[in-house]
C-alpha cells in the first residue's frame, strides 16, 4: 500500500523554550546561590521565591533537602558523589529552563570546579552565581542546624570550611553579605537585580 505523501502532521516539532517563555511572559534563568552551610541561602531562596511569585513569576527552588531526598538519595558526600550531585542538579536546571521556569538554587557547591561544571551544563548565558557571603565564624555562631558543633567535635568529617575547602567565587554576578543586612534586605537586593532580566521577555 502506497503511503500518502500529502499528509503533513503539525505535531512533528517540539515546542521550544521561547514558546514557554512567551506563554509565561518571563525569561527563564538559573540563580545559583553558593555559600557556607548556615550562611542564609535557603532562607533567602524561600523569601526570593515568594517575592517573585507575588510578581507573577513561575519559579522552582532546588536545595539540598528536596534534591537529596529524591533524585539524589543514592549519593553520599565523597568528592565524586558531590560532583555527581551537582551534575544532576544542573541537568534538572536545564529541564526547568527549557520549560521557561526561573530556578533558584541553594547549594554549598564549595569549589570553583563544582560551580564551573554546573555553569557548563546549564550554559553561561543562563547561569547567574550569587555568593551568599557569611564567614565560617558567623555561620558557626548561628549554627541553625547544629552542624558546626558536631563538626568541631569531629562527629562530621569533610565539613566545608573546616576540613574541606570552600573557595569563594571570584566573579559572582552578585554578592550578598548576610552579616551586614537582614534577610529581607538580601531578598530585596537579589529580587531587584533579577527582576529586569526575567521580565525582559520576548513579546
Amino acid at each position: 500500500m502506497q503511503k500518502a505523501t500529502n499528509i503533513h502532521t503539525i505535531f512533528d516539532k517540539l515546542l521550544q523554550r521561547s514558546d514557554k517563555e512567551a506563554l509565561l511572559q518571563q525569561q527563564s534563568l538559573c540563580i545559583w546561590m553558593t555559600g557556607l552551610s548556615g550562611s542564609g541561602k535557603s532562607t533567602i531562596a524561600q523569601g526570593l521565591e515568594r517575592k517573585l511569585h507575588d510578581a507573577g513569576i513561575l519559579t522552582m527552588v532546588l536545595d539540598g533537602d528536596n534534591v537529596r531526598s529524591g533524585i539524589n538519595k543514592n549519593l553520599g558526600f565523597s568528592e565524586e558523589d558531590r560532583m555527581e550531585n551537582i551534575r544532576r542538579i544542573a541537568e534538572v536546571n536545564k529541564l526547568f529552563l527549557s520549560a521557561g521556569v526561573v530556578t533558584i538554587n541553594s547549594f554549598v557547591s564549595p569549589t570553583n570546579d563544582v560551580r564551573a561544571l554546573a555553569k557548563t551544563i546549564i550554559g553561561e548565558q543562563d547561569f547567574f552565581e550569587v555568593y551568599v557571603n557569611a564567614s565560617f565564624d558567623e555561620c558557626a555562631r548561628r549554627d541553625v542546624k547544629g552542624l558546626y558543633e558536631k563538626a568541631m567535635k569531629g562527629e562530621i568529617k569533610n565539613f566545608t570550611g573546616l576540613d574541606a575547602p570552600f573557595e569563594a567565587p571570584t566573579n559572582a554576578a552578585l554578592e550578598i553579605k548576610t552579616a551586614e543586612q537582614t534577610i529581607e534586605e538580601s531578598v530585596e537586593t537579589i529580587y531587584n537585580f533579577f527582576l529586569r532580566k526575567i521580565k525582559n521577555h520576548h513579546s
